[in-house]
């Protein structure tokens, strides 16, 4: 399926899906020259002007556009959301066409281009947009021509097309993992792997085949968690290039060949013994813990900090391979320039004597627990519950409930979160708060009265939004708006009586 049998200018290629992804592709296509047709079920906005003389397209139903399928092409390039199951995934194999993702293509364009641009690769269920902003701001602060690219936003092929640059930070979804075959990543990471996208996948197996896929070709460095045997394993049989090695990072001291944390006196440093001359007897310490709590708070998960080892490791390992130092000072700089993506674990500041934490875009139960690790027992508010989705909460519950001292719900339907804490943390009070005029001000109240003096409420609801809100932005956005409010109403001097 990875095999292109005919060159670039004979080709006759079919783009299926035409929202931003699908655009650039054609847009893309059509300035090398090549022959392209858009598919989508629905004309897309704007599609007019998006037209040019040598562009076609096919809109109707999926069986349609399948039956369209057999008119000539010689490739199929899918958007992320076209799923292997659908009628032209499968006319696609029945005719023995290749099936590219978006993310292929840009590979095959900078090869046919003969640029040379490293690619630094982020998969995983949960944490994959902080990290690629991670790497992005050290990468910057060290002084290189990197773009954040992928699945956060930005087609890879514009960029390749377009920009001058030396390296990429590449955000790749399971989806786009699906449909790539030959990637040959400086540098890749597979964060995490937990059940999601089963209806996309088929099954956790396949959804973790494609995560693996992150690895494969890898030219310098495969990095992974080193408490994560599930990823440790996609790294020991991943098919890499000659000379890659597998680079750990753990939240303790680290061995030969990881980055980790030491403790030097009063502060928590981040080290590096995978990089450094004589990694068997020395490491270097690259920047401090003090330098994410501008985003993390003072006590950062331990998501976080994984999160930011890996985007540290992917930069060493580039470092490496372009002889180009990512020495303490950009590290520590990246660190602190570093601002996340809205509405992950983003500390909105401290109000009524707690810090306040806005992970609106915790929408599954791994992101919710990842928001919720590496907190002191009993100091957490947690506010949670929306779409369930399907959800059983009974184990999340049970993997948080140390860090809890209360929990207040939200939801349409707030019966999966109180029935799994009813059952797995009876012991832990909780609130329901249900959807009446400004209720959200009613959360930020009762998770104050759940509350004492310097613990951290937590916005992790692990689910969707969609019951209550348009989206988790907006969900993060009314949170936000009344965390504002309650702070405003703690800045007012109360008037006492006979005043």
């Amino acid at each position: 399926m990875g095999v292109w049998a005919v060159s670039w200018l004979e080709s006759k290629v079919a783009v299926i899906g035409l929202g931003t992804t699908g655009r650039a592709v054609m847009d893309t296509l059509d300035r090398l020259g090549v022959r392209a047709v858009g598919f989508d079920l629905k004309a897309p906005a704007g599609l007019a002007a998006f037209e040019s003389g040598s562009q076609q397209f096919v809109i109707g139903s999926e069986d349609e556009q399948a039956s369209a399928l057999a008119d000539g092409f010689d490739l199929v390039v899918v958007s992320p959301g076209v799923a292997p199951h659908s009628p032209v995934f499968k006319v696609a194999r029945n005719l023995g066409l290749p099936v590219w993702s978006e993310v292929e293509l840009a590979w095959q364009i900078q090869q046919y281009l003969g640029k040379d641009i490293a690619w630094l690769t982020v998969t995983g269920t949960n944490g994959k947009t902080t990290t690629v902003g991670l790497l992005g701001s050290i990468l910057e602060s060290a002084s290189q021509r990197v773009r954040v690219v992928g699945n956060v936003g930005t087609p890879i092929v514009s960029v390749v097309m377009d920009a001058d640059v030396d390296v990429l930070a590449v955000e790749l979804s399971s989806f786009q993992l699906y449909s790539t075959y030959s990637v040959e990543p400086v540098a890749s990471v597979c964060l995490n792997v937990d059940a999601d996208h089963l209806d996309w996948h088929g099954s956790v197996e396949k959804y973790a085949k494609a995560k693996a896929r992150v690895y494969a070709n890898t030219r310098v460095a495969c990095v992974y968690d080193a408490a994560d045997l599930t990823v440790e394993n996609m790294v020991m049989q991943a098919e890499v290039i000659e000379g890659a090695r597998a680079i750990g990072y753990a939240l303790d001291v680290p061995a030969v060949s990881q980055v980790g944390l030491a403790q030097d006196e009063s502060e928590v440093l981040i080290v590096d013994r995978a990089f450094v001359p004589k990694r068997h007897t020395q490491a270097a310490a690259l920047a401090t813990l003090d330098d994410v709590a501008h985003f993390a708070g003072p006590t950062p998960s331990a998501a976080i900090i994984k999160d930011t080892l890996a985007a540290i490791a992917l930069a060493r390992a580039y470092g490496a391979y372009a002889k180009k130092e990512i020495d303490s000072h950009a590290v520590s700089a990246g660190l602190r320039s570093f601002h996340p993506a809205g509405h992950r674990r983003q500390v909105i500041g401290e109000v009524a004597d707690m810090i306040w934490i806005d992970d609106s875009k915790a929408t599954n139960a791994h992101a919710a627990a990842a928001s919720l690790s590496g907190f002191a027992p009993g100091t957490v508010i947690w506010i949670a519950g929306g779409d369930a989705k399907g959800q059983d909460f009974h184990s999340l519950v049970k993997t948080v409930a140390p860090a809890l001292r209360g929990v207040v719900v939200i939801g349409a339907d707030p019966t999966p979160i109180t029935n799994a804490l009813e059952d797995v943390a009876p012991q832990i009070p909780h609130v329901v708060v249900d959807g009446h005029e400004d209720w959200m001000y009613s959360v930020v109240n009762e998770a104050v009265a759940l509350s004492r003096p310097g613990d951290t409420v937590v916005l992790a609801p692990a689910a969707a939004s969609w019951d209550q809100f348009k989206s988790y932005a907006e969900r993060g956005d009314v949170f936000r708006e009344a965390v504002a409010r309650l702070d405003e109403a703690w800045q007012t001097p109360q008037e006492l009586p006979g005043d």
